[in-house]
């Protein structure tokens, strides 16, 4: 009996050959590569089917969640539909799903495809790297038909991952009945924002009485209100540098009751982020098949998405001047202190800093891709070809005002003013001139692709060959520009729309400080009216800012596979494989000395890289016949880096003196990719299996933070308050000419990483009760060449998720840990922090009140859980956030 990719469950096969290879690159015989929705599944046990019978008749291995998966879990985005996968984890620092990990890899390093396409994204957070992991917030779970994770590798899948790729369809007219009429009503909730949002979405499907042409439109639109609440804490520094420009600390460390290796806070943070989220997308597709052997379609997608947001911080930094006491030291942390300010005789003003950032972030997404086939006797000819866009008008206010007064500060609960009801005064926060700023940097991305695929089939074991060829380009680039230069200055008072804080009331914060939870604020509408009505000098741009954060890059690829795909009674995979070359080209700002701007012509750089590499797959699948089935795969796999970090440009934070950037001598990661799995299909819908993992990662990139002597632009915007803060108060080694030594991460190719590991996954449906389980484990142990953990990886992660589906009834409880894991620190640019071990727990439920009409009602991250960061140990704790628990309730509909 021979196997086809993606064949029918082994009951229905009907020995056909393997079908040839889509130009999607997807893994699917054409007849069998419907989508799922079309076959009538309308609970979890039968969709969970279709996902089982995915991966069992695999030539890879391969996890897949179908439409009804999506829809049963409870989801805001597909990427928290995808954390029941055996080997994913998602990093929630938002409090939505937003970055995916695949068997223990960076979400950098696994890309993931919409019908086999690229879809160009920007980021919607200032300073943040385009990352190459795909934004599942894109996307609404209704588009989707179903998901693929290929975790073994395919001479005929596109290059760049290293943990996993993923391959998600959408739905298509011709495999829906005609005048399929589906959507969604709802309404979402979030405790801690207290505020109610809409959403709605609807989907017509067209076909003519021949099945020859059908047309496909979705809408959808979705809101939700992001609060983010928490304390931060920016970096820590030793006694020894303090006691330096202190005499009562020089005192204490002189008499032995503090250390100089003695560390304390160098600022502790109430950070307030608010955000109206709203997500709109609309997706076509025509579909015209006049013959057997014929087939073309054309899709087009647009989302655009509001990410603009309101933040907020209160904090003090520096200031070490004015320290007058401090706290003993328990395990070498101080964990308290006390600086003086304007009340205390002979003491200057201390510095306790209020940041307002009002952002304007709106990403808009559009793309359009044709596919074509033909199907001769025995060969099949497929081409695709299209291209997206995205576009970031990224904009932000900034409002920086001071307080002078004295304070106490506890690393557990905050700062204290010596004086509240002063600190309470808007008159009593000054903004300096200078301080205030206006941000532009749009920022784009651009993909484009064309695919050729041709497959042969043959009698005997090797039963089809595929070749093809792809080709791809993405470009990316960044125009940084700030203005500061007439914006108005004076006191918070003068911005107008005063009034105070509300936050940190959960039990994460419990005793935390009342003057920064109550602190006096403005409203982001009137800071952006501050601002705007400010006589700005358009002409001033802030040179610094400009040359670090002005870039362009663009990545070329042109590819070659080649694969055969065999079959016996009981051994089926595939060999092959990929040749790929690859052009980076990079432009970039290079200052020769102070920054100005305009730049000199001069300081303009290219930077040109060419890359060839030879990608071979294997993949073996032993059927037993008894359900049992036994895989294995090896093959060797490339990556990138970030496309930023491809240039040497770099952003600076000039409060904190911290940065990231890139490096234009990157190699790609090389990757021996080795994986092994065991099923056992015990009963319907039933599954027992195991598999292990081992990926030995060359040129494995480490984000290294060194000290790099860069030009503060504080300096030419606010002197007087750049020469008080740093210089004076000797933070960063400033001098009165503007430069300070930064900490600054980039990467650097430093020799390997191994990520192995194994998971364990069962499914069951218990007998005619309506009730079963899904559970599944992974291990993970991920290290580079000197034992440091490598990013996202976390070596524990447990999902649980009982259900009852039974009747009209369907209820569903989801559970799911990680351990401790690193990712990134408390803003674009700050070192990495090791996030705690975090649990999510949710439920779903669930009334069909006819084939027509039901609800679900969904209630997501129910223990509140708290997201904690640290720097080496607990007793360094860097941030901790809250989001608050989300509700969710929807009418659906389908005709």
């Amino acid at each position: 009996m021979s196997h086809a990719q993606n064949a029918p469950p082994p009951e229905a096969s009907t020995g056909a050959k393997s079908a040839p290879a889509q130009t999607t690159a997807t893994p699917a015989d054409a007849k069998n590569a419907k989508d799922l929705s079309a076959i009538m599944v309308t609970g979890i046990r039968s969709s969970m089917a279709r996902s089982l019978d995915t991966k069992r008749n695999a030539d890879a291995i391969v996890d897949a969640i179908t439409a009804e998966d999506i829809g049963k879990f409870p989801s805001t985005n597909v990427a928290e539909a995808m954390a029941q996968i055996p080997g994913v984890t998602i990093d929630r620092r938002f409090g939505q799903g937003e970055r995916v990990s695949i068997d223990g890899t960076d979400p950098s390093l696994n890309l993931t495809f919409l019908d086999g396409h690229p879809v160009a994204q920007t980021p919607w957070l200032v300073g943040e790297q385009p990352n190459r992991g795909f934004d599942y917030t894109l996307l609404a779970p209704e588009v989707l038909g179903r998901l693929e994770i290929y975790k073994s590798p395919e001479a005929r899948l596109p290059e760049g991952s290293i943990g996993g790729t993923v391959i998600m369809y959408t739905r298509q007219p011709l495999d829906l009945k005609a005048n399929t009429l589906t959507g969604t009503v709802g309404v979402n909730y979030g405790d801690q924002a207290d505020k109610t949002r809409p959403n709605a979405s609807v989907l017509y499907s067209w076909k003519n009485p021949e099945s020859t042409l059908g047309a496909l439109v979705s809408v959808s639109h979705y809101e939700e209100q992001t609060d983010r609440q928490g304390s931060e804490i920016f970096n820590y520094q030793a006694m020894s540098d303090v006691a330096s420009v202190n005499p009562t600390v020089a005192g204490l460390v002189a008499s032995g009751k503090l250390a100089g290796t003695d560390i304390m806070p160098d600022s502790l943070n109430a950070a307030w982020f608010q955000q109206h989220r709203k997500r709109d997308t609309f997706t076509g597709t025509v579909q015209y098949k006049p013959t057997d052997r014929v087939e073309l379609s054309a899709s087009a997608l647009y989302v655009r998405e509001d990410f603009s947001n309101f933040e907020q911080s209160l904090y003090f930094q520096g200031g070490n001047q004015n320290i007058d006491s401090l706290g003993a030291a328990s395990q070498g942390v101080i964990g308290s202190g006390h600086a003086c300010g304007v009340e205390t005789a002979g003491c200057g003003p201390a510095a306790v800093y209020l940041d307002s950032f009002a952002r304007k972030s709106v990403v808009t997404t559009k793309g359009l891709d044709f596919k074509g086939s033909y199907r001769g006797d025995g060969w099949e000819l497929n081409g695709q070809i299209g291209g997206s866009k995205a576009n970031n008008t990224l904009q932000e206010y900034y409002l920086g005002a001071v307080y002078g007064g004295g304070y106490g500060w506890d690393i557990h609960r905050g700062v204290t003013f010596d004086d509240p009801s002063a600190a309470r005064d808007p008159t009593n926060w000054v903004e300096p001139n200078g301080s205030n700023s206006l941000l532009r940097n749009p920022l784009t991305s651009r993909d484009f692709y064309g695919q050729l695929d041709f497959s042969k089939d043959f009698n005997g074991p090797i039963n089809q060959l595929l070749i093809g060829a792809r080709y791809t380009r993405h470009n990316e680039g960044s125009d940084y520009r700030s203005y500061a230069d007439g914006i108005n200055a004076g006191s918070l008072a003068d911005a107008g729309g005063i009034s105070y804080t509300d936050i940190l009331d959960s039990s994460a914060f419990s005793g935390f400080s009342a003057d920064q939870r109550r602190h006096v604020q403005t409203t982001d509408g009137a800071e952006r009216a501050w601002i705007d009505n400010s006589p700005i000098n358009w002409n001033d741009v802030s040179a610094a800012n400009y040359i670090n954060g002005t870039w362009k890059v663009r990545q070329e690829a042109e590819g070659l596979y080649a694969q055969a795909n065999f079959a016996t009674d009981s051994l089926h995979g595939n060999f092959g494989v990929r040749y790929v070359h690859t052009k980076i080209d990079g432009n970039y700002i290079l200052a020769d000395g102070t920054p100005i701007y305009p730049v000199p012509d001069a300081w303009r750089k290219t930077s040109k890289a060419t890359y060839n590499d030879w990608l071979p797959a294997f993949n073996l699948v032993y059927d037993t016949q008894h359900d049992v089935v036994l895989r294995f795969s090896a093959a060797k796999v490339i990556s990138w880096a970030p496309y930023n970090q491809l240039v040497p440009n770099t952003f600076l934070n000039d409060d904190v003196l911290n940065g990231t950037g890139g490096n234009g001598g990157l190699k790609p990661y090389k990757s021996y990719n080795f994986n092994a799995s065991a099923e056992w299909y015990f009963g319907a819908q039933s599954v027992l299996a195991a598999s292990v993992f081992y990926k030995h990662v060359l040129n494995y990139l480490d984000q290294v933070a060194k000290t790099e002597r860069q030009y503060n632009g504080l300096n030419d915007t606010d002197h007087a308050n750049f020469v008080s803060k740093y210089v004076d108060g000797q933070l960063g080694n400033c001098d009165v000419n503007g430069f300070c030594d930064y900490t600054v991460i980039r990467p650097y190719n430093s020799g390997a990483g191994k990520i192995r590991g194994f998971t364990l996954n069962y499914q069951q449906p218990f007998g005619e009760s309506g009730f079963g389980v899904s559970a599944n484990y992974t291990y993970t142990h991920a290290r580079n060449t000197a034992g440091e953990a490598l990013p996202y990886s976390s070596d524990n992660a447990v999902n649980f998720s009982p259900y009852y589906e039974k009747g009209p009834l369907t209820a569903r409880l989801i559970y799911g840990w990680r351990s401790k894991y690193l990712a990134g620190g408390f803003i674009a640019g700050a070192a990495p922090a090791t996030v705690d071990a975090y649990t999510e727990f949710d439920a779903s439920f669930g009334w069909t009140f006819n084939p027509n009409v039901s609800v679900t009602l969904d209630a997501m991250n129910l223990l509140d859980e708290k997201y904690f960061q640290y720097q080496d140990t607990k007793r360094e704790p860097l941030n901790t956030y809250t989001t608050g628990r989300r509700y969710m309730a929807n009418l659906h509909f389908k005709f």
